[in-house]
């Protein structure tokens, strides 16, 4: 039997911070149309250049009656829109709720680079919480994932959203 690898961690950064300012206001906007308010970014991180916004997302169920219409979903078909490929190795998720089963699979399916996630999710979080499909050995992609950027600030978001619909 071989020993458990360790997980990797996403090294913190101050431009996390600054993306998932960005994140936090495509959640924000999700409000606007009655969705739960979740935004994703993806940054291209190449170290080539200086790390370029590809784009950000938010949750539109609601407004296109589509329950696969997740921020993070609707932020990786447009980055690999904007680069021409399904690859995002190169690329950052930043969000800001841990990511669901299908999330967390379309990240994998993209073999994203890593992931920064403000909140975690203790209802269907797959990044760690409940699961973890970023760091699973028994698949063939695995990415480093960084929890707790601004999470104050991401769980009042949805605290708010939540205790105003009761």
């Amino acid at each position: 039997m071989t020993a458990p690898r360790p997980s990797p961690v996403l090294a913190a950064s101050p431009e996390h911070e600054r993306w998932m300012d960005l994140a936090i206001e495509e959640a924000r906007a999700a409000t606007l149309h009655g969705d739960v308010p979740i935004g994703a970014v993806v940054v291209q991180v190449d170290g080539v250049g200086s790390p370029r916004l590809l784009t950000r997302r938010h949750n539109e169920r609601e407004l296109t009656h589509d329950g696969t219409a997740h921020g993070e979903v609707l932020a990786l078909r447009d980055a690999c829109a904007e680069l021409g490929r399904w690859r995002l190795d190169d690329c950052l998720m930043v969000v800001t709720l841990e990511p669901c089963p299908m999330c967390a699979g379309a990240l994998w399916a993209t073999r994203i680079g890593g992931v920064v996630i403000g909140t975690e999710s203790f209802d269907a979080g797959s990044l760690g919480t409940l699961y973890h499909l970023g760091q699973d050995p028994r698949l063939n992609h695995e990415f480093p994932v960084r929890v707790g950027v601004r999470r104050d600030e991401c769980a009042g978001l949805l605290q708010e959203f939540f205790a105003g619909r009761r």
